[in-house]
């Protein structure tokens, strides 16, 4: 079947997943109608459209349609899902026109490629205009990006960065505000918060471009919304809620000393539940021994190990990830245990260690800190001394 050279606007979960069961291949565009790059890249959209009849070209506005934003992990725009057969085939995320171009080359069966910097051939039957009409974007693209960069991460742009994540215990960089969110990320995140029952403080990065622009270099974060919380970044819409859902979130504001405007919490902590209480008697944590046993073993498996979420390679939180760059600075060894994999270990190391957060640092068997700890101890010169003094470095 035939497409009929127009791009089609989507409204709906199910209206995608029936479009995407009879229509092969694919190619989904999310965008948002308030980002420049998304105005760009719609007319490159539209061109490869028209130039290959023989796909489906679908839009989706990402910040309306969030059920299908979350199907498709879609976190920053524009972002792109290439599809065939009802299947995820590739992403391009970032408006990039040469690639997109390439991308839609590839999964329509045209045996031409776009070269780096422009496209030198859109398809077996491209013509020329359309050659250069794109080209033409592309260098728009580059320009637009320039243009939209702040002119220098001046002193200032950071002194002022800092003063807005330090003004509030928790700090929210948001599309709109609490009141008036202008993105369904943007209010998911608000309202986890307010679920919470925590107060904060928040910033419309519309109000102010060089901000908007300034805090992703800050945060090394290329989208919104951004959580902080005693100025240190927690992560975006995706970060929060996996943390809110797990009540990770509730233990890091309350590890930071941010505590809910209600009433005491009368739910029995996590850290106090019956993990690892079979297999054996327990000893005085409560733990089980056989639990106790291995979380020793895992702890002492290495002179250096680093209790976090996911990898170094692939942290799952802010946390994690600043105390794995920590220990790369300092160039130690070190090995890890992803707490995420093994429940079991996540909870019972809590009580074992009478420490009720993550990452988690060892040294020869002793407890260092979490992420906070480690970079003070960076900082002052307290961490590396320590590694000389225990012969890890």
């Amino acid at each position: 079947m035939i497409g009929d050279g127009t791009v089609k606007e989507v409204n709906s979960k199910e209206e995608l997943d029936e479009l995407l069961r009879r229509r092969s291949p694919a190619i989904v565009y999310f965008f948002a109608s308030r980002c420049e790059a998304s105005k760009q890249m719609d007319q490159v959209f539209s061109h490869l459209c028209t130039d290959f009849p023989y796909a489906y070209f679908f839009r989706v506005e990402a910040e309306e349609q969030l059920e299908i934003s979350e199907a498709f992990s879609v976190s920053a725009v524009p972002y792109f899902v290439f599809c065939k057969d009802n299947k995820v085939v590739d992403t391009l995320e970032g408006a990039n026109p040469a690639s997109l171009a390439n991308k839609v080359a590839k999964i329509a069966g045209s045996v031409d490629r776009v070269e780096s910097a422009a496209p030198a051939s859109l398809g077996m039957a491209a013509g020329p205009t359309i050659l250069e009409t794109v080209k033409e974007l592309v260098r728009e693209n580059e320009a637009s990006v320039a243009e939209n960069l702040p002119s220098g991460f001046s002193d200032s742009l950071t002194s002022r960065l800092q003063q807005l994540v330090d003004s509030n215990p928790v700090f929210l960089f948001m599309k709109g505000t609490p009141d008036q969110p202008k993105c369904g990320f943007s209010q998911k995140v608000v309202d986890i918060l307010k679920d919470e029952g925590i107060e904060f403080g928040s910033f419309d990065i519309f109000a102010d471009n060089d901000v908007c622009e300034g805090v992703k270099k800050f945060s090394n974060w290329p989208t919104f919304p951004q959580l902080f919380c005693k100025g240190e970044f927690i992560g975006g819409c995706d970060i929060a809620a996996a943390m809110h859902e797990s009540g990770e979130l509730k233990e890091i504001l309350r590890d930071h000393g941010v505590v809910a405007l209600s009433a005491a919490v009368t739910e029995t902590p996590e850290t106090e539940k019956d993990y690892g209480k079979s297999g054996g008697s327990a000893d005085a944590t409560g733990l089980s021994a056989s639990l106790t046993s291995r979380l020793k073993t895992i702890i002492n498996r290495s002179s250096v190990v680093l209790f976090m979420k996911g990898t170094p390679e692939e942290p799952r939180c802010s946390f994690s990830r600043e105390a794995v760059e920590i220990l790369q600075h300092e160039k130690v060894q070190f090995s890890t245990f992803d707490i995420l994999s093994d429940e079991e270990v996540r909870q019972g190391l809590k009580v074992f260690s009478n420490w009720s957060s993550y990452p988690q640092l060892y040294v020869k068997g002793e407890l260092i800190g979490g992420s906070d700890i480690m970079l003070e101890m960076e900082k002052s010169g307290e961490l590396e001394r320590i590694l000389a003094e225990k012969g890890i470095i």
